[in-house]
């Protein structure tokens, strides 16, 4: 079984994104799931955002890379958006990752440095969200995946962002039961 650090979206740790860990765990894979946010969600991306901004973009993802400090190298990091900077930081550059779990959002190898040989990883997102496919994400997932031959990406037809947060209107039930099989198939094969 997988040993899993989760990273919340700018909405916070919601009950959605609580819901998906526990799906892991059920499954038998230990899953951390840190609040960089001290307990507080928020109702729409704008206001999170608004608050990662307050608070420092930098130093909310840098509260995600001190998440991992006292874990075991060997973990999964996975992110849902805004999660998948820590997440992504951590699978590049932690020694010992596992694997890569991007949900909505990937970022570009320049960002972080060039992906470790072997890794395996998975984005998931979908084809029409204005984020993930309008700003970029799709664009740093597909080099991803022709830089990389362990890699996927996995596209849902739709246009939410946070398709499979169960939380929030943005849910997409027939998307999340696809992305939980993928995932789950993932970290089995680990």
């Amino acid at each position: 079984m997988a040993e899993v650090l989760l990273f919340h979206h700018v909405q916070g740790l919601t009950e959605g994104v609580i819901a998906f860990a526990d799906e892991l765990r059920r499954a038998g894979h230990t899953v951390h799931t840190p609040d960089l946010f001290d307990g507080r969600t928020f109702e729409s991306i704008e206001a999170g955002l608004a608050h990662v901004e307050e608070e420092g973009f930098e130093a909310v993802a840098e509260r995600g890379i001190r998440a991992a400090e006292g874990l075991p190298a060997e973990l999964v990091y996975a992110g849902f958006s805004f999660g998948v900077v820590p997440a992504q930081k951590l699978a590049q550059t932690r020694p010992g990752a596992r694997g890569a779990l991007l949900f909505y959002s990937c970022l570009p190898l320049e960002y972080v440095g060039p992906w470790p040989n072997g890794l395996p990883g998975q984005v998931h997102g979908m084809d029409r969200d204005p984020i993930f496919a309008g700003e970029g994400d799709l664009e740093a997932a597909k080099a991803l995946v022709e830089q990389t031959s362990s890699v996927e990406l996995f596209l849902y037809p739709g246009d939410q962002h946070y398709f499979a947060d169960r939380s929030l209107p943005s849910y997409d039930e027939n998307a999340t039961v696809l992305l939980t099989r993928r995932v789950l198939d993932f970290l089995s094969a680990l």
